[in-house]
């Protein structure tokens, strides 16, 4: 049943990553690009890894699509624009894509064949707990001097700036 869902959730994510790419109203191609990005936490956490699921959903889904909807909303393109643009992007593009899928074929040819499957796969690996237990026991030092970088980077950031009074 997990690898039906698996299948089902990769098949929801290569499809709205198509449709990202052919999409004509650029809103639609970002809401089916939050939808990939949902996908993609979905076989994240299918595969175990429900850390990377989650922080794929709160940075990626959450915080860079809602930046990008937002900077589309505000830079209100209309169908005019749309017709001044020139066609080597679109060259560049295709060119670069047919390199990818060459690298890819490549990539597939050289694949011996020999790829067996373990049984014995440790289900701990992913969870959250175990990461916890490694950051605060060995790494505390070094995630607690991040963390006064980071409150040093947003205390720096609004003194630059706040205005003068």
């Amino acid at each position: 049943m997990d690898q039906i869902l698996f299948f089902f959730v990769a098949f929801l994510a290569i499809a709205s990553a198509v449709y990202f790419v052919f999409a004509k109203n650029p809103l639609y191609a970002i809401l089916s690009l939050i939808v990939t990005m949902f996908s993609i936490a979905g076989m994240y956490i299918l595969l175990n890894a429900q850390f990377l699921g989650i922080v794929q959903i709160i940075v990626y889904a959450g915080a860079i699509m809602v930046l990008f909807l937002y900077i589309l909303m505000m830079l209100n393109l209309n169908k005019e624009d749309e017709s001044k643009k020139a066609n080597l992007p679109k060259f560049i593009g295709v060119f670069s894509t047919s390199i990818l899928f060459i690298g890819m074929l490549g990539a597939y040819k050289g694949l011996t064949g020999n790829t067996t499957v373990t049984t014995n796969v440790d289900q701990s690996v992913g969870l959250t707990k175990n990461l916890g237990r490694l950051l605060f026991n060995e790494y505390v030092l070094p995630f607690e001097l991040a963390s006064v970088l980071i409150l040093a980077g947003i205390v720096g950031a609004v003194l630059i700036g706040k205005k003068d009074l």
